[in-house]
Order: C-alpha cells, then structure tokens, then sequence
C-alpha cells in the first residue's frame, strides 16, 4: 500500500471540518433566527475550527525568552494588504482585557466576521503567498489549494448577523477543543434534505435581493456625490458672476474718468490754441508795422539820395546819417531774432503738449485694449457656464434613465415575490410553520422595498432642485448677455471719442504747419537782410554805361542799383520777375547775380 502525506492527510481533515463547522452554523442559524451572540455553541466551534486550519503549518518563532507559534503575526499583515483593515486592527490594540497575541488574533476573527469581511481578508493572504511564506511552512493549509476553498467558503457566511461582545471576554485562556458530537448526523436531518433544498433557494433570493440593495446604494451614493459636486459648480459659477459684475462696474467708473479727463484734455488744449492764435496775430501785427516802419525808412533814404544828387557837398553828412540807420536796421533785426525764438519756444511747448496728449491717446488705447480682453475672458466664461449647463442636462437624462431601470427592476421582484406566493398557497399545511417564516421574510422585503421608494422620491426631489438651479443659471446667463450688449455699446462710444481725438491731432497738425510756414517766410527775410550787409556800391560819376545793354544812361533810362552785388543798371533791364513757390506773389531778380529782391530796385536806393 501506498503511504499518504501525514500533511495532505491533515490538510483534508481540516477542509472537511471547515466545510461541516460552517454548513451547521448556515443551518442553525437560519432555523435559530439570523443574528447570533457569543455564547452560541456553533458559533464557538466555527472560531475553534478557524484556529485550527490558520495554526496548520506555523512556523516556531525564536524570541528571548521562549519559542512563539502564533496566528497574530500572519493576520497583522492584512492591515498593510487592505487598507479597510486598519480599523479593525487598531480597535483589537486598543481593546484593555487582552494580553496575548493569540487573544488579539480570536478578538480580530470576531470583529472580521462581524464585519461580514473574512473572506475578503483571507483571500488577500492567500494571494501574497511570499509574505505568507515568512509564517508557514510551503506544506500548510493557508499555503496549499485548501485554503482557497476555506475562502470561497468563508463567502457563505455574510447572510449571518452577528452581535458579538469582545470588550468582556476572556479571550486569552480559551481553550480551542473541536467538539464531534454536533456534526454526528441523526434521522431527523436525513427527512430535513428538503427543508435545505427550499432554505438554500430562499437565501439565494435573499442574496440577489441584498446585491441589488447594494448596487442601488452605490447608485445613490454616487449620485449623492454628482450632487454635491454640481453644488460646488454653481456656487463657483455665481461668485464668478458676482466677480464679473463687478469688474464691469469698474470698467463703467474708469471709462466715465476717461471721458472726463478727455474733456479736460479738450478744454485745456483749445485754451492753449486761442492763446497761440492771439500770440501769432499780434506778432504779426508787429512784423506789419515794422515792415511800415522799414519802408517809410526806405523812402526817406530815397529822399536823401535824391538831395546828394542835388547837394553833393553834403554827401559825408549823409553818409553818417545812413551808417546810424545801418545801426539802427541792425538793432531791428536782433529784435526780430528775439521774436523768432520766442516764437520757437512757444512751438517746442505746444510739440510737448502734442506728444503728452499722444501719450494720453496711447494709455487710453491699451486700457481699452484690456477692457477688450476682459469681455473676451467674459465671453469664454459664458461658453463654459453653457457648456456646464449642457453637461447637467445630459446627467439630468442620464438620471433619469437610471431611475426607470431601477423601477423596472422593482417591477420584475415583485412579480417573482407573487410568483413565490402563489407557489405556497399550493402546498401543504404540513410547511405553515416554514411559510409563517417566508411571510416574516416577505414583510422585511415590503420594508426594504418601501425604503428604496423613499430613496427615490427624494432622489427626484433633488432633481427638480437641480432643474430650478439650471433656470436660475440661465437666467443669469441672459443678464450676461445683456451686459455684453451694454459693453458693445460702450465701444461704439469709445470709437466715437477716437474720432474726435484723431480730428483734433489732425487741426494741430495743421497748426504746426502754419506756423512753420510763417517760420520759413521769417527766414527768408533773415537771408534778404543779411545780403545787404557788407555790399560795396559803385560811385555814380563812374558808371555811366548799363552793365546789360551797354547804353548811357538818360533822363528816359535811369539808374538802378543791385542790393546783392551793387551793380548799376537802368529800369529797363531790372524789371525781371521770377515766380516762386514759397511766395504767392512773383519776386524781382537781379540779372547779374540773380539774387531775390523783395522790392524793386531804384537809381538811388540800395
């Protein structure tokens, strides 16, 4: 004969007794009622049997005083696997009555189970078999196929509520004897077989009951969630809008201030042009009486000359008499270049004053470039507040539909519960005990089931709450179009003001131009007066020949003398006119050196 594993052997053992501890708690606690305390007998022996098969294949730990072969160490790792797990680990440590890790492992199985959780905690055991590897040995139950099949065994007990007092017990000295007189089978579980059959089809409604309880849970918790996070959207989306509010008021205040110191800018500026124009007119008033001044000067030295062809005795007289008006013509021009400075000042002043006013024009453009900017930050604001809209409508459908699902889903249970009705009408009186039972279960379904239809109806309430928060939010939506229609408008305004600023640089431009004009008329008498300093004038008694015609001079051909180069001519010859583009009028040229004479040469008068 073959010889069987000792640890094989054991590892079956221990399945079969995992699998009769927990059918007899299934059973027992079905037919004692679901909720079960600390003192039930098969409740002890199901902790017995767990004990068991986690203490199979320990590894014997060394310490200072002794050798330590606990389950503690294996169920301490679960809190780093699953996090879910912290709670129950850190109420075992915190629990006063219990000294020893083996106490704190049996406290930890109770609270697991409480929790309807083993299962889900073993299993991640199970899969980290390198770290389980540090505990047992490769030939233990937890380590070997068995150990799954406890798992998936495990699974079976969440249809059990248990009520289990750990903070009295004295864990630490139990003492874990399997006790084999429960599992013995009797004649009276032979005739129940069929009484399982029906119990285990009962707790297989049951358990699609309470999956679909979980699922509409989950449902209702995320869109308790969706709920609240839609909340938030709103409340950032109404500071947003009291923000948005807010800047254009501000934006209102500054283009007020703008308009109001562009009128300022206006006022002063025409202040400045009327007091230019008053500067410009008696100037010229001034120019014209020295210029009347300059010709009566004129005709006296024509007077004069006429005398000295008369009285050429008093010739050196009049000369001193001439050199005083050279003197005198000199002091007159010094005052005129006085004037023109003045006057170039006053130009460079009101330059300044033009490019202030540019600079002016510029800020008021970039502030208005901004304000441009912040209505496009506005007008992409109002695309997401669409945008969101359209995304709380479509969760709104998407709600919807849920809810008909769910709907639809309470329709088919109830159909199956009257189904199940009807189905035990048509049986014996023998099962009136077992369908006293199922009509107990029944009326917790109705209460379960009318809890869920109070779930929905505040489900929709929360939904006509939301469609109320979406009116409002259009709502506020059309007030931001109205506010961007009223910005529109300020923009056409704020156009208009361009306009007028542009009209009025282009009348100072054409200020500026004037004035530069009346400058280069001014120069040019400059350089006519600078010609007649330092000229040499020929004596009458030689010339007596026309330097042009080479004729002698008569009483019908007098003499004309040059400014520029003193040449003497007669009338005939110094008649030339030459038109010019600075001068309206045309202007004399002496034929000689071709200089610009501004008033007609005479026989006498240089």
């Amino acid at each position: 004969l073959a010889v069987k594993d000792p640890t094989a052997v054991e590892r079956a053992n221990l399945l079969n007794m995992a699998k009769l501890s927990i059918k007899g708690l299934i059973e027992s606690a079905l037919s004692f009622g679901r909720t079960l305390d600390s003192d039930y007998p098969p409740l002890q022996q199901f902790f017995v049997v767990m004990e068991h098969c986690l203490k199979h294949g320990l590894k014997v730990r060394k310490s200072f005083l002794s050798y330590n072969k606990t389950i503690w160490g294996p169920l301490e790792l679960v809190e780093k696997l699953y996090p879910e797990a912290e709670e129950i680990a850190a109420s075992v440590r915190d629990l006063p009555g219990l000294k020893t890790p083996l106490g704190r492992a049996r406290a930890w199985l109770r609270l697991a189970l409480m929790q309807k959780k083993m299962a889900d905690y073993l299993r991640c055991l199970i899969i980290q078999r390198d770290l389980l590897s540090e505990f047992y040995e490769y030939h233990a139950l937890m380590m070997e196929e068995e150990g799954a099949v406890i798992v998936g065994l495990l699974v079976g007990l969440n249809v059990i509520d248990a009520n289990l007092c750990v903070k009295g017990e004295d864990l630490d000295s139990q003492v874990g004897v399997i006790d084999f007189s429960m599992y013995l089978k009797s004649d009276d579980e032979l005739g129940g077989k069929e009484r399982n059959v029906q119990i285990a089809a009962i707790l297989d409604q049951k358990n699609y009951v309470e999956e679909l309880n979980r699922q509409l849970n989950s449902t209702v918790s995320s869109l308790h969630a969706r709920v609240d996070s839609l909340e938030k959207s709103n409340t950032k989306l109404i500071e947003e809008l009291a923000i948005a509010k807010n800047n254009i008021i501000k934006l209102q205040e500054e283009n007020h201030q703008l308009r109001s110191e562009n009128t300022l800018i206006l006022m002063k500026t025409q202040h400045h042009l009327e007091a230019t124009k008053v500067d410009v007119e008696a100037e010229l008033q001034t120019y014209k009486h020295s210029r009347q001044g300059l010709d009566e000067m004129y005709n006296e030295a024509r007077r004069q000359l006429r005398e000295e062809s008369q009285l050429r005795q008093d010739m050196e007289n009049e000369l001193v008499v001439q050199v005083s008006m050279k003197h005198e013509i000199e002091l007159a021009m010094k005052l005129l270049e006085k004037d023109i400075h003045e006057k170039q000042d006053t130009l460079i002043g009101l330059r300044q004053q033009l490019d202030e006013v540019k600079a002016i024009n510029m800020e008021m453009y970039q502030k208005l470039q901004v304000s441009e900017d912040a209505m496009k930050e506005k007008n992409e604001i109002i695309g997401r507040l669409e945008d969101k809209t359209n995304q709380i409508n479509a969760t709104m459908k998407q709600l919807e539909q849920r809810l008909q699902q769910a709907e639809k889903a309470q329709m088919e249970a109830e159909a199956e519960d009257e189904k199940l009705k009807q189905e035990y009408v048509n049986k014996s009186e023998s099962l009136q005990k077992e369908f006293s039972q199922k009509e107990k279960q029944l009326l917790q379904l109705e209460t379960d089931l009318k809890i869920e239809k109070e779930w929905r109806q505040t489900l929709e309430d929360d939904l006509q709450k939301e469609k109320e928060t979406v009116s409002h939010l259009r709502i506020e939506t059309q007030e931001i179009i109205n506010l961007k229609k009223e910005f529109l408008k300020l923009q056409e305004k704020n156009k208009q003001l361009k306009m007028i600023c542009q009209d009025q640089e282009a009348a100072l431009e054409e200020l500026a131009s004037k004035l530069s004009e009346s400058k280069l008329k001014i120069e040019d008498i400059k350089e006519a007066n600078k010609a007649l300093q330092g000229q040499v004038w020929l004596k009458d008694k030689e010339a007596t020949h026309c330097k042009l015609c080479e004729k002698e001079f008569s009483l019908s051909k007098r003499k004309h003398h040059c400014r520029n180069c003193g040449e003497i001519f007669c009338n005939a010859c110094s008649d030339n006119e030459l038109p010019l583009p600075s001068s309206p009028k045309p202007v004399r040229v002496c034929d000689s050196c071709h200089a610009i004479l501004i008033q007609q040469c005479s026989s006498n008068v240089p």
